[in-house]
């Protein structure tokens, strides 16, 4: 019946962009001192250096599929010049990317994983961005008025990969979109769902924001969201 063919037909284009994705990710031919994981986005190569002890070191599916919809979404969803900040940034490939298509990028992330982060950052966007990323501190919930003050958020775009991953931070995580949110800022935000707490994490956050889904790849599990605050005036 039809409503077969049209699943089938989903998930076999599903599988045709995951499997364009995932190519995305090469592994170099040389083994070096620094691990490390090459990936293409944008006309360039980019160099993630992994540090193996923490959760944020290595890169997710999610940032992938996130990179990959900036990628080829650069029309209507345009950073060049904008604000944009990423929470949660790990590794950093999804600030670099942003940074590339001409972002004006502050990534953050826990202190623990700045080095790694920052050295990444500095690597890949060296004379090849318009702007220079920034790497910040950014621990969920705290202190965020005296680090990131509402009055002097401005950003266009919140980047988020990954953020509900065995987090028991996700109030946390919720005052953290919220604050950093004006009444414009748009979330694009690439979840894996892979317990009840991220189900519920969403109805959690859809009391706040208005959540649309832009796509879905159910062999990864992954789904890709878009958010504003809600209530807000319209334009």
């Amino acid at each position: 019946d039809a409503h077969t063919t049209h699943k089938t037909r989903k998930d076999h284009a599903d599988k045709q962009v995951v499997t364009e994705i995932m190519a995305r990710c090469f592994i170099p031919t040389l083994i070096t001192n620094v691990p490390w994981e090459g990936f293409r986005f944008v006309g360039h190569e980019i160099r993630i250096a992994e540090a193996t002890d923490c959760y944020g070191a290595v890169v997710w599916p999610s940032a992938l599929v996130l990179c990959y919809f900036l990628e080829t979404n650069a029309k209507e969803y345009n950073l060049f010049d904008k604000n944009v900040i990423e929470i949660g940034a790990g590794t950093g490939l999804v600030s670099i990317v942003a940074s590339l298509l001409g972002a004006y990028v502050t990534a953050t992330d826990l202190p623990e994983l700045l080095g790694n982060l920052q050295y990444n950052i500095s690597h890949n966007t060296k004379m090849k961005c318009k702007h220079l990323p920034q790497v910040k501190e950014l621990s969920w919930g705290v202190a965020l008025e005296k680090n990131f003050p509402r009055s002097s958020n401005n950003f266009d775009y919140i980047l988020a990969a990954d953020v509900v991953y065995a987090h028991p931070f996700l109030e946390e995580l919720l005052v953290t979109f919220d604050h950093l949110c004006k009444e414009t800022t748009i979330i694009l935000w690439a979840m894996k769902f892979r317990l009840e707490k991220e189900n519920k994490f969403v109805d959690r956050f859809k009391e706040l924001f208005d959540l649309e889904e832009l796509s879905s790849f159910p062999s990864l599990d992954i789904k890709l969201y878009k958010a504003m605050k809600k209530n807000r005036r319209s334009a």
